[in-house]
């Protein structure tokens, strides 16, 4: 199988590289630009599988097949959870949220072998997941979560709310006043379901509030560490791969 990575920052990419190489997957061509990824793919025969990051350092990477005409098969690589992700399930093998999980990785690949034999066309309707990227759809975002308390029901407004968190197999909220509640939900469907602009996945297991956020201290490997108001249970750390996206988030 021929395979390309094109993503903007080279760790991430030689990071996925390894991860491919442990699925017996050779991607020797690793694309870091919009322009770069253009000229490549002018002078060279297209891949079956394209691993694709959405934001490039010199735009949008949709504008590389406004340009080409490609037909291989693509699996997004994206830091946009806080954006309606449903255009990507629907028009492409797959999608695979940053930091890359690797058996989130091996279960989109087996997804691509699977219908490889069927030569399928994958249709992408680019404009319509751009549009949902540069203007996010407007939309009603939850205003309160009920959990359960023993054999009652509590409502709990967003505004109380410092984190969402998973542990154990389970997701949590935890409140301003420090307590913790079991949730009947996961972290993947709360993203849909909270504002961006007020919450923020740092990392495969949570989501902070800003507005819980008492201080931000620097961590090894380049990372952050987040001191929330009352939360103090786990360390609470920015992932590598999402630092910038968090920076850009703050402001």
């Amino acid at each position: 199988m021929n395979v390309i990575i094109i993503e903007d920052e080279k760790p991430s990419a030689r990071r996925l590289q390894r991860m491919l190489q442990s699925l017996d997957l050779n991607a020797e061509v690793l694309l870091h630009s919009v322009e770069e990824s253009i000229k490549w793919f002018k002078n060279s025969t297209h891949p079956d599988l394209i691993f694709l990051d959405i934001q490039l350092s010199d735009g949008l990477s949709f504008e590389i097949f406004e340009a080409i005409d490609i037909k291989s098969a693509v699996i997004f690589t994206t830091a946009y959870d806080e954006y309606a992700l449903q255009a990507f399930k629907l028009n492409s093998i797959d999608y695979l949220l940053k930091p890359i999980d690797e058996d989130e990785l091996t279960t989109a690949v087996k997804k691509y072998q699977e219908r490889l034999p069927k030569k399928q066309a994958v249709t992408l309707d680019f404009n319509d997941i751009k549009k949902l990227l540069v203007n996010p759809i407007d939309r009603e975002y939850k205003k309160r979560f009920s959990v359960k308390v023993g054999q009652h029901l509590k409502l709990i407004n967003i505004d109380e709310i410092e984190c969402f968190y998973s542990e154990n197999k389970g997701t949590y909220l935890h409140t301003v006043d420090g307590r913790n509640y079991l949730m009947d939900t996961t972290l993947e469907h709360l993203q849909d379901e909270l504002e961006p602009q007020t919450f923020f996945r740092i990392n495969r297991k949570f989501f902070v509030n800003i507005n819980a956020i008492k201080d931000m201290v620097s961590y090894t490997n380049s990372r952050l560490q987040i001191k929330l108001n009352s939360y103090n249970e786990q360390q609470v750390i920015v992932a590598r791969e999402r630092v910038k996206d968090f920076r850009a988030w703050l402001e």
